[in-house]
């Protein structure tokens, strides 16, 4: 039993659990718009909520699981990452593949929990490309430097699933501006991210935009694929009739990612992670709690 918890607790430490908050909260967002044109309701249904958080929980470990068995090799050889728990063996292969099959079937299940309890197929059927879709992301930095934008539309996946789950009958531009914002968010981000892999990324081939056209050049993709985002959610405000609470997620939201852009720069990548995580995290869940307050107000 020690064993299986140690085992359990190391796959954690590896696909991250706490980086679920960057598209969880956008999924909800969507969850609670979807929610009030339910027929008779203001809100989604408790068990509608469950569900979403277990499919997006469990496809999202689904794809990161998948990330760490591809780059195991690459992460091995990258001194940021060759302490992760596959390179170092803490977590064996096998381990890392019985968690990827059990986090799948997980999503599986939580996806035909909407159709045996709410009578909605599409979740269910779009269980399989969904997933293909999240993992393919792992392998697209090997042949093109545009996979930061792979990831961003990964990721974009969440608040347009949730609303089919929710209530596909009225899904419309509010879920396409959600997407579109997180795919530009997410892509943003990650390229911030990656540039301290430059040197690394250089030297097994791998492509990423700052790799290939340099940090400058990159880091200015960088902020206008942000600019891109706040103007989606502005304009999701307008379409979405949200009120003041949320303008105010939105303009702090906007302060948040001129400091995270304003942390990195051409050589120097100290900072990175603090921009990553700490910001990202910090806007998503702004966002969020502003978005679905303006909603209960």
């Amino acid at each position: 039993m020690k064993s299986v918890a140690s085992t359990v607790r190391i796959w954690g430490e590896m696909v991250k659990f706490s980086h679920s908050i960057f598209a969880l909260p956008f999924a909800l967002i969507a969850t609670f718009l979807a929610g009030r044109t339910l027929a008779g309701r203001s809100w989604p249904y408790p068990g509608q909520l469950g569900l979403i958080i277990i499919c997006m929980v469990a496809a999202r470990s689904a794809a990161m699981t998948f990330n760490r068995i591809v780059d195991a090799q690459i992460d091995a050889r990258n001194p940021r990452t060759a302490d992760r728990p596959l390179p170092t063996g803490r977590l064996t292969m096998a381990a890392a593949y019985t968690m990827l099959v059990l986090a799948i079937i997980t999503f599986g299940v939580g996806c035909l929990g909407f159709y045996l309890f709410y009578g909605n197929t599409w979740p269910i059927l779009l269980s399989g490309p969904v997933l293909i879709w999240l993992c393919v992301y792992s392998l697209t930095k090997r042949f093109t430097r545009w996979s930061h934008f792979v990831l961003g539309s990964a990721l974009a996946l969440s608040p347009v699933a949730a609303w089919l789950a929710i209530n596909p009958t009225t899904i419309g531009w509010e879920a396409v501006l959600l997407a579109v914002s997180v795919t530009c968010w997410v892509t943003g981000f990650d390229i911030i991210y990656a540039c301290q892999d430059i040197d690394v990324d250089r030297r097994d081939g791998l492509h990423s935009l700052p790799s290939r056209i340099g940090p400058a050049g990159a880091l200015w993709i960088a902020r206008l694929c942000h600019v891109v985002a706040v103007a989606g959610w502005i304009t999701l405000g307008f379409v979405a009739q949200l009120g003041g609470i949320y303008a105010v997620g939105v303009v702090a939201a906007a302060a948040l990612l001129i400091v995270e852009n304003s942390l990195v720069r051409p050589g120097d990548y100290r900072k990175a992670n603090a921009a990553f995580f700490t910001m990202n995290g910090i806007v998503s869940v702004l966002l969020a709690l502003t978005a679905i307050l303006d909603l209960f107000v």
